[in-house]
């Protein structure tokens, strides 16, 4: 099983990524069942997005706690797909 990259510290930007583990929200739902080259895909974008974030000296902006919500919703959107 491949580890997830969480580092515990949720919090989505305005496009729903965290921008503790630069996982999408869809991308965070649903990890533990996902195959483990499903997994390793989501890390090489993680690792591209991160340095990206890393290079540009972006701030994070404004960020906000998953909500209930929000996570319900990314869970039916993984699941149509």
């Amino acid at each position: 099983m491949v580890e997830s990259p969480c580092v515990a510290s949720c919090r989505l930007n305005a496009d729903k990524f965290c921008v503790g583990c630069f996982r999408h929200i869809t991308e965070i739902v649903d990890w533990n069942k996902r195959t483990d080259s499903e997994n390793y895909a989501i890390l090489q974008d993680v690792a591209k997005r991160k340095h990206q974030a890393q290079q540009s000296g972006a701030a994070e902006g404004e960020t906000s706690p998953i909500t209930q919500a929000e996570w319900q919703a990314a869970k039916q959107q993984v699941r149509n797909r």
